[in-house]
């Protein structure tokens, strides 16, 4: 999985003056972030935020690096995410 960051802050075009956009820019300028958690801290739906790295990167903001796990059960997480929200009727309504 990879991880996103800043390599420098963007002037933001029209299309990106949302609030979430900008709680992106400040989780990915203090560490590297996922696209996963990306998407579970913001209110930009998936598609948003994979136009709003591709743009990052476009311009040349954006370092990547492949994730590291800390442990054999981090490959899990999703697994147990959907069991928990199964188990306790949190399906997504769509």
């Amino acid at each position: 999985m990879k991880e996103y960051k800043l390599s420098g802050w963007p002037d933001l075009q029209a299309p990106f003056h949302r609030t979430c956009y900008r709680r992106m820019l400040s989780d990915m300028s203090h560490r590297y972030v996922s696209f996963a958690q990306l998407v579970a801290t913001t209110t930009a739906s998936r598609h948003e935020v994979r136009m709003f790295l591709e743009m990052l990167t476009d311009r040349g903001l954006l370092r990547e690096r492949v994730a590291e796990t800390d442990s054999i059960f981090d490959g899990l997480k999703p697994i147990g995410d959907w069991l928990r929200r199964t188990v306790s009727g949190d399906l997504p309504k769509h």
